[in-house]
C-alpha cells in the first residue's frame, strides 16, 4: 500500500497515475461500519480493475471546526494505526489529506472539484453519515448534485448492532467504561494501544508478578480503570498476559494512573521498547487488599482466569 500526504492545493506529484474508486471517512477505528464501507469499495475498485483508494485526515476535524484541543484529542486509531487496518482490508493508496483551516474553508463543490475530480476518482464510497463541510450543504445526498456525473457516488447505509448505530462514539464509551468485549464485538477485533516500556517502582516482582510498566501515548484512548486479559506484542511476537489499569490505590491514595501487564512465560529486560497491547477481555474493577497477601491470592485467581480465556480465545 502507497501512503501519499495531500496539502492544499492538490500537486500533480500527489494524483494517481489512472482512475480510481475512493472511499472517504474519518475511519476512527476502522470498526465494522467502517470496513463495510472499505470492503464495498473495495469490490467496485476489482469489477472495474482500478486502485481503491482511501483518504482520510491527519486530525479529527472537530479540532478545527469545534475547536477540541489537538494536543490532549484522544483516538481510538493513530494514523499508523489506521493506516495497518487500512492495509489489511486491500487499500491500495492511502490519503492523508492535511486538515487545516485553510482546507476546512473549501466549499463542497470546491472540495469535489478539486479533490474527487482532481484524485481521478469514478467512484466514490462513503457511509450514510460522511459530511465534507457544514451537514446541510455538504452531506451524501448532496454529493451526486455536486458530481455532475463526472463520478458515480455510492452510500452504505447505517450498520447496527442490536439496534444501535455501530459508531466510533459508541466504542469509546464502551472503553471508558472497562467493556472492551463490546469494543471488541464493535471494531471486529480487540482493541489495541501502543506504549514504551518504562521503569516502575518494582513492586510486581516483589510480589512474584513482575510487570511491564507501559506509558501509553497521550493521543490514544485507554480503557477504564480494572484489570483485564491482554495479549502483548514485544520483541517481534505476542505474549499472553494479564493487565492493570489502576491507582494501586492498595499501596496508598493519590496516586497517578498506571498501566502495567504481567506477561506470562517472559522474563526479559525491555525497558524504552516499543509494544502493541491487544485488549482481550475484563476481569475485574481495581480493589483496595487490605495488605499485600490479599492481592497476590487475588493476582494468582486473575493468571488462572487469563489463561483460560486465552485458551479459549485463540488468535
Amino acid at each position: 500500500m502507497q501512503r501519499i500526504d495531500i496539502t492544499k492545493p492538490l500537486t500533480d506529484a500527489e494524483r494517481p497515475s489512472g482512475p480510481i474508486v475512493l472511499t472517504l471517512g474519518f475511519f476512527d477505528g476502522v470498526h465494522r461500519g467502517h470496513q463495510t464501507v472499505i470492503k464495498r469499495a473495495r469490490a467496485l475498485a476489482d469489477t472495474r480493475h482500478v486502485p481503491l483508494a482511501l483518504m482520510t485526515f491527519d486530525v479529527h476535524p472537530s479540532i478545527v471546526y469545534g475547536g477540541a484541543d489537538a494536543s490532549t484529542f484522544k483516538y481510538l486509531s493513530t494514523l499508523a494505526r489506521k493506516e495497518e487496518l487500512a492495509d489489511q482490508l486491500g487499500v491500495d493508496i492511502f490519503y492523508v489529506a492535511h486538515f487545516t483551516p485553510s482546507f476546512a474553508r473549501l466549499a463542497p463543490q470546491e472540495f469535489v472539484d478539486q479533490y474527487l475530480v482532481g484524485l481521478k476518482a469514478v467512484v466514490v464510497v462513503a457511509g450514510f453519515d460522511y459530511t465534507y463541510g457544514p451537514h446541510d450543504v455538504a452531506n451524501m445526498a448532496l454529493l451526486p448534485q455536486y458530481a455532475a456525473g463526472r463520478f458515480e457516488v455510492v452510500t452504505v447505509p447505517e450498520q447496527t448492532l442490536a439496534g444501535a448505530k455501530i459508531s466510533s462514539t459508541r466504542i469509546r464509551t464502551a472503553l471508558t467504561a472497562g467493556d472492551v468485549d463490546l469494543a471488541a464485538t464493535l471494531l471486529g477485533y480487540d482493541y489495541q494501544t501502543s506504549g514504551t516500556v518504562v521503569h516502575g517502582e518494582a513492586r510486581g516482582r516483589e510480589l512474584g508478578f513482575p510487570t511491564l510498566n507501559i506509558e501509553t501515548p497521550v493521543h490514544e484512548w485507554l480503557p477504564g480503570v480494572g484489570v483485564y486479559v491482554n495479549r502483548v506484542y514485544v520483541q517481534g511476537r505476542w505474549y499472553d498476559g494479564m493487565a492493570s489499569v489502576g491507582y494501586n490505590v492498595t499501596f496508598g491514595a493519590g496516586r497517578a494512573l498506571t498501566v502495567e501487564i504481567n506477561l506470562f512465560d517472559f522474563d526479559a529486560q525491555v525497558y524504552g521498547e516499543t509494544v502493541k497491547v491487544a485488549w482481550c477481555h475484563r476481569l475485574r474493577g481495581e480493589v483496595k487488599f487490605v495488605d499485600a497477601d490479599g492481592l497476590i491470592k487475588q493476582l494468582q485467581q486473575d493468571e488462572v482466569h487469563s489463561r483460560a480465556f486465552l485458551a479459549d480465545h485463540p488468535w
